[in-house]
Order: structure tokens, then sequence, then C-alpha cells
């Protein structure tokens, strides 16, 4: 089973086009499948526009009517997931985000990594391949922000949100936490954080290239570079003295 865990708030111009696009790939792809949803106190109608899609999709969709934030909506979709499954060596989650940042199109890849032994599949973009303009600036300094901090090794890209786990890492991160949250830092910091609390756990970790696909975004990025920069330094002082650093090297692939 695979378990695609999309956190949204406000998403309901895209959300309804990524759940068919997913669609779409696991009608050619055939591979058992479950979107769950976290509608993250959404006010634009995004809960009634994920209803039609339960009827022809596996669909569960979690959340309130408060938004809670992004580090709260990933810890209900790692729990969600890690609760539904009944082979956790076995299956998988995904994290994805309900923009289009990230392209249904390259699950059958991060799914094939998974099969060959990997218990971690990281997407990776370079920010050369991103428009000109403040995001793609952010994505070239945001590295060097962190790098005094914190290492990720053998990963070149760990702040984008598309991700394979094994769900038996996951459970294992779980256990060790407690009732703790699995993050506590928002957006890029809180993938950051993710990645680095999975790492030692898994035996394996890979990483997919994947260039981006900005034109199929139909709303424009929520990405603000000086708040999401001042974030990533702030995760990394604190990341430094807090989170284990891996040591392990990633596989690189493409």
């Amino acid at each position: 089973m695979l378990y695609l865990c999309i956190p949204a708030h406000n998403e309901a111009a895209t959300v309804g086009l990524l759940l068919w696009q997913i669609r779409k790939v696991f009608q050619d792809y055939s591979r058992e499948y479950e979107v769950i949803v976290y509608d993250d106190g959404s006010d634009d109608g995004t809960r009634e526009t994920l209803e039609p899609y339960a009827k022809v999709l596996p669909l569960t969709v979690i959340g309130g009517p408060h938004r809670q934030g992004y580090a709260h909506a990933i810890d209900a979709l790692l729990r969600e997931a890690s609760e539904q499954t009944r082979y956790p060596r076995r299956d998988a989650l995904v994290t994805m985000q309900g923009d289009f940042t990230d392209q249904p199109e390259a699950l059958p890849e991060l799914v094939k990594r998974f099969e060959g032994g990997a218990d971690i599949v990281v997407g990776e973009r370079e920010y050369q391949q991103f428009p000109k303009g403040p995001e793609r600036n952010l994505r070239r300094l945001a590295p060097w922000i962190i790098r005094p901090f914190v290492r990720v090794p053998g990963v070149a890209d760990p702040f984008s949100s598309l991700r394979l786990y094994r769900v038996s890492v996951v459970r294992d991160l779980l256990r060790s936490l407690g009732d703790q949250p699995v993050i506590r830092n928002e957006g890029w910091a809180g993938n950051v954080e993710l990645l680095l609390r999975t790492m030692p756990l898994a035996r394996r970790v890979e990483t997919v290239a994947l260039p981006p696909r900005p034109e199929l975004r139909p709303r424009e990025s929520r990405v603000r570079p000086w708040a999401v920069a001042r974030e990533l330094y702030r995760f990394g002082r604190s990341a430094k003295s807090t989170i284990p650093q891996p040591r392990r090297e990633a596989a690189q692939t493409t």
C-alpha cells in the first residue's frame, strides 16, 4: 500500500486537479494506494471540493475547522498512515503538496527506488531550474544558511516536500517520540527537520532528480523568502544541539 499524504490549506483551486492527476497516474501504474488529505482549517471550500473525489478515489480527509499549521498537519498525516497500515515494512507513505509544487508523474520513480530497497527516497530540484526571482534565489542560498549548523549527508535538496518513507521508519520515529510532535518547525525548516529525524532510522536513502513544472501551478507561490530564510537560520541553530545528525551517505541517483 502507498499512502499519499497531502497537507492542504485553502487549496480549493488546485487540490481537485491534483487528485485527478494522481488517479490518472495510478490508472497507468498499477499500485494499491490511499490518499490522505489533512484539511488545515481551510475557509475557501477545500473540503467541499474534496467530497466528490471520495466517490471515485480511495480518499480519507482529516483535519478540523481551525488552522494548526504545517508541522501539525504533517504530524497528523504520518500518524494516520502509520495507524492505517497493516504491513509497515512493505508499505510506504509519500508527502507532497496540494498545489502542483510536487508532480504526481514522479510517483512511479519514487516507488521504483522503494521497491529496490530504499527506506527513504528524496525528490530533489536544482535551483537553476526555477524561474528567476526571489524563490529561486532562496533555493540557491538555503543550503548555505543551514550548512554551519546541520548536515544532511548525500542530499543536495533537503527543503522540498516530495518524499517517500517506508512506514516502518515512520513508526520507529513515532515510537521514539511518544506524544511529542514529529516536527516543530514550519515549511522548509520542517521538511529539513523531518529528514534529519528519519535518516538515522533508515538503512538506505536515495535521491531522485525532479525537474520543476511551475507552468502547472494554477496559483502564485506562498513562499516568503525572507521569512523562510529567518526560519531556516533559527532552525539550524537550534537543531545543531537538539537533533542527532545523520552520518551515513545517501545513495545518489537520478
